[in-house]
């Protein structure tokens, strides 16, 4: 009996580490894995989440110093994961629709005023300026920008819910966006056809990630391990003549920075420390600046719409945050919608890759106002 006893005190029912919070976590884990399994939303951003959310919440020590987890956060701490995740991003991604048309740079700067939006919302709700900057870049829907931003900016404890708010919002760009999308265009501004966009050289796919790097990190110096990886797995992809690396960093070392993210950025929604009033400020606020991005991109998509006289689709304009290449599959989605042979996923890749560039720059202006 006394033996049998042991086992049930060691179960997580009996030990004294979960609590109803806990139970909250747990089932908003199995939400993410619904979402994720059933419903195919960001899987391989969600799944990983939602185990992460779930193991935490019932072992909390594998969280805690010398857990399994705990040294996966670490690499997030030290910038490592966002940095690798930059590189993988650009090998992956394919800049030629924004050298093609490259006022796609302004809708992707559009999309940006979430971020400083947010940045004063959160002053107002009592959060110091350092905290408001890291949390303001959830507006951008740029997980490892945010982890990045609030780890150079000293705010290791709120990197967690940070990061937790930009992710799940990444991964729920399908739910969040078409509302806002609808709301503020008309349908036939939606079934708008653009023109295709015109070929690009070798040359000037070579050049991009090179004068893009010499540009920005001379005016923004401290963007150099976001913008520099970025731009380096792109050249790896452009160049031609590093297949295997640019192999690499897009397909076996992606996949793997994902898991270790994934997992570790779940793992800080235990509920004693997630289901905070500061936490749930972070939340709402992270909501609200990704929801007033959305509507900004697509407010100036209508501008452009208006100055070419119906050349350009506002849609594009909500892909101007960063996640890429959801985003850009949301204004496709939306626009197929209305016009079952609109096809804009080439068009709306150009805001949403200038949403990355443009997520990091907003970074490193921080980084710069405070002296990091």
């Amino acid at each position: 009996m006394e033996v049998l006893q042991n086992l049930i005190d060691q179960t997580a029912f009996f030990n004294g580490t979960m609590d109803w919070r806990s139970y909250v976590m747990i089932f908003v884990a199995f939400v993410f894995l619904y979402l994720a399994i059933k419903k195919g939303y960001e899987p391989l951003l969600l799944v990983p989440i939602a185990m992460g959310m779930l193991l935490v919440n019932i072992y909390p020590q594998i969280m805690e110093e010398g857990g399994l987890l705990e040294y996966f956060f670490k690499l997030d701490e030290w910038s490592i994961l966002p940095s690798l995740i930059f590189l993988g991003v650009g090998a992956m991604t394919d800049f030629g629709p924004l050298i093609a048309n490259p006022k796609s740079f302004l809708l992707g700067a559009a999309a940006q005023f979430g971020i400083f939006a947010a940045y004063l919302l959160a002053i107002v709700m009592g959060f110091n300026g350092a905290e408001a900057a890291a949390i303001s870049i959830i507006g951008g829907a740029d997980g490892p920008t945010s982890i990045f931003l609030a780890g150079k900016l000293g705010q290791t404890e709120l990197m967690g819910p940070i990061a937790v708010a930009a992710y799940s919002y990444m991964s729920l760009v399908p739910i969040i966006q078409p509302p806002i999308m609808k709301l503020l265009t008309t349908k036939k501004e939606r079934e708008i056809k653009m023109e295709q966009l015109r070929p690009v050289s070798k040359l000037e796919r070579i050049l991009f990630p090179i004068v893009v790097t010499t540009v920005v990190c001379l005016l923004l110096p401290s963007t150099a391990p976001l913008v520099g990886m970025l731009m380096l797995g792109n050249l790896f992809k452009e160049s031609g003549v590093v297949k295997q690396l640019a192999e690499t960093a897009s397909n076996a070392m992606m996949y793997i920075v994902v898991i270790l993210l994934g997992t570790s950025v779940g793992a800080k929604t235990s509920g004693a420390n997630f289901l905070v009033p500061t936490t749930l400020k972070i939340v709402v606020l992270g909501l609200v600046a990704f929801a007033i991005g959305t509507a900004a991109g697509v407010l100036f998509g209508k501008l452009m719409c208006f100055l070419t006289k119906g050349k350009v689709n506002p849609l594009i304009g909500s892909a101007g945050v960063s996640a890429v290449p959801m985003a850009a599959r949301v204004s496709q989605k939306v626009g197929s919608e209305a016009d079952p042979t609109n096809f804009l996923l080439m068009h709306a890749m150009g805001p949403n890759v200038a949403g990355v560039i443009g997520t990091a720059v907003a970074a490193g202006v921080f980084m710069a106002i405070f002296g990091v």
